[in-house]
């Protein structure tokens, strides 16, 4: 085993997809010590899933991987939906994400707002994993060197109330090492080892359909140049359907298949019979196609019972596993992380309580159930379904972690949890909700709200004022500090676009948490300066910080 193991972490998080990469990030972010292994020997090889919704690449404009990720991902102009009997058919269908039904074959993509209104500086995009797991990887190892190792596998472990130890192996040369963390987090997928250590149950069905995903090698760019897509969707008497890793050499072919006794069709394990198969969906019979990989997987639609066990939390697949007609599996995990991630650097820090991550299932549980009944009902539209990149930013809180709203009836206490919905307007500055994107006034710079956050908690005011100051500088003092950032230059330049985003009059703000939800609101600053103070204390679920 690698001596730079070390042999106590606050954290350890197993499984380094998409999900357990970006809480490495996040946690990194906050300056959290920890540990991250996968059983893998490196990143993805298979492009998995590939539609980055708007929500996700908002969270990786904050780490500064925007631009990266866009370049690494299809041009903007590609997310595109076909639809055709083959790839030369002469009456296609290409349609744009807000023109309607895109197919009802997996292979979900991320498009743009509906209205045309801007709703969010970070548009989604298409990246494959296999494309974006790298990127996410050098950083990782950018801001914890000795923080990230491949070809490590948990073996099981122990958890006892004050912390978990863990058995690792080196898969080079099987030598195994207790590790001692604070708080497990598993990542690792649908099959989740932490998952069955824990003893947490999934619930939800299996089975709902069983694909061949095949990546292939084609000279196709000059084939589809006139109608370039994310996603060709195969109408009768074609089966299954293309995604585009570059819309030109590199490509996947989901091939749908009835399982036989013992599992997958003998013939699905001949890259001729593939070849064949490509060729055929593809309308080209003298296509010259090169099968680089296979994999097979089954749709199902699953839910864990619990998200936390003490001191093992779950994230990503291994706590929901979503049908991908949609795209919104992998994305939701990336929402995990950003929910997870301050709450667990705030009780690792002490200035939380541990019951603070009770909030992280009261508020992420919820919502993985919505995505997959919305991801069941488009699994089951026949005449396709829409692809909405913005439908994880309508996502709306309601835990321990958000202060009831009292601006709009005093009387009305806790509003219910409004459902997932990117046809509402939204968000509407509600405590629970995505703060809004405005462009801010000032001379912050920044090119939205969303960029004058940082990683801990900001108020965000429509204009500069004292008496929020005092407010902060009193919540600063006793070791939770906030900091103050105003939209506007005064409180008329910017008072009509904040009312009419925030519900608020020019005189009050909002407390954003670092995951960019609001967390509390008020119409002006209150009389007593401690006010905010106390509102920190109940949202950490803590008394006074250690």
């Amino acid at each position: 085993m690698r001596s730079r193991f070390p042999a106590a972490t606050p954290v350890l998080i197993v499984g380094a997809g998409p999900v357990g990469l970006t809480l490495s990030l996040l946690l990194s972010a906050h300056r959290v010590r920890h540990l991250l292994v996968e059983a893998r020997p490196g990143t993805s090889l298979h492009p998995k899933a590939r539609g980055v919704s708007a929500r996700s690449m908002e969270i990786f404009r904050s780490l500064g991987l925007e631009t990266d990720i866009r370049r690494a991902g299809l041009p903007a102009s590609h997310v595109r939906f076909y639809r055709g009997r083959s790839l030369v058919d002469p009456d296609f269908v290409r349609s744009g994400p807000a023109d309607g039904p895109a197919g009802g074959v997996p292979g979900g993509a991320a498009g743009g707002p509906a209205d045309g209104a801007e709703r969010t500086p970070a548009p989604g995009l298409i990246c494959s994993q296999d494309a974006l797991e790298p990127v996410l990887l050098r950083r990782a190892r950018e801001l914890a060197p000795d923080g990230v190792e491949f070809a490590t596998r948990l073996i099981d472990f122990t958890e006892d109330g004050q912390g978990v130890r863990a058995t690792l192996e080196d898969r080079a040369d099987g030598q195994r090492r207790t590790v001692r963390a604070d708080w497990l987090v598993g990542c690792d997928g649908a099959a989740s080892t932490v998952r069955r250590g824990a003893g947490i149950a999934m619930e939800g069905p299996t089975g709902l359909g069983h694909y061949l995903s095949v990546r292939f090698e084609a000279p196709l760019g000059a084939v589809v140049a006139d109608r370039a897509s994310a996603s060709y969707f195969l109408t009768e008497p074609g089966r299954g359907g293309f995604m585009a890793v570059d819309n030109d050499h590199h490509w996947i072919y989901q091939y749908p298949f009835a399982p036989v006794a013992g599992g997958v069709p003998e013939v699905l394990g001949d890259h001729r019979h593939l070849a064949r198969l490509v060729r055929e969906a593809a309308g080209l019979p003298d296509l010259d196609v090169t099968v680089r990989d296979t994999m097979t997987w089954r749709m199902d639609a699953r839910l864990a019972g619990s998200y936390r066990r003490s001191r093992v939390l779950l994230a990503g697949d291994a706590a929901h596993v979503v049908p991908p007609t949609g795209g919104h599996g992998m994305n939701t995990g990336i929402g995990d992380a950003d929910n997870l991630a301050w709450k667990l650097a705030a009780v690792v820090a002490g200035t939380a309580g541990p019951a603070l991550l009770d909030s992280y299932q009261d508020e992420r549980r919820p919502l993985a159930r919505q995505v997959i009944d919305h991801s069941l009902d488009n699994s089951r539209a026949r005449s396709g379904y829409r692809i909405d990149d913005e439908l994880l930013l309508t996502a709306a809180y309601r835990s321990t972690a958000v202060v009831p709203d009292a601006v709009r009836d005093p009387r009305a206490g806790s509003t219910p949890r409004p459902p997932l919905d990117p046809g509402r307007e939204h968000p509407d500055g509600v405590p629970g909700s995505r703060v809004p994107h405005l462009r801010p006034d000032g001379g912050s710079g920044a090119a939205s709200t969303l960029d004058l956050l940082g990683r801990g908690f900001t108020l965000l005011a429509c204009a500069p004022a004292a008496a929020w100051q005092r407010q902060a500088d009193l919540a600063g003092a006793a070791g939770l500090p906030v900091t103050v950032r105003a939209l506007a230059d005064d409180a008329h330049g910017g008072a009509a676009e904040w009312t009419g985003a925030f519900g608020l009059p020019a005189t009050g703000a909002v407390l954003v948490r670092p995951d960019a939800h609001i967390a509390w609101r008020a119409p002006c600053p209150p009389a007593d300066d401690a006010e905010l103070l106390g509102v920190l204390r109940q949202i950490l679920s803590a008394g006074p910080p250690a």
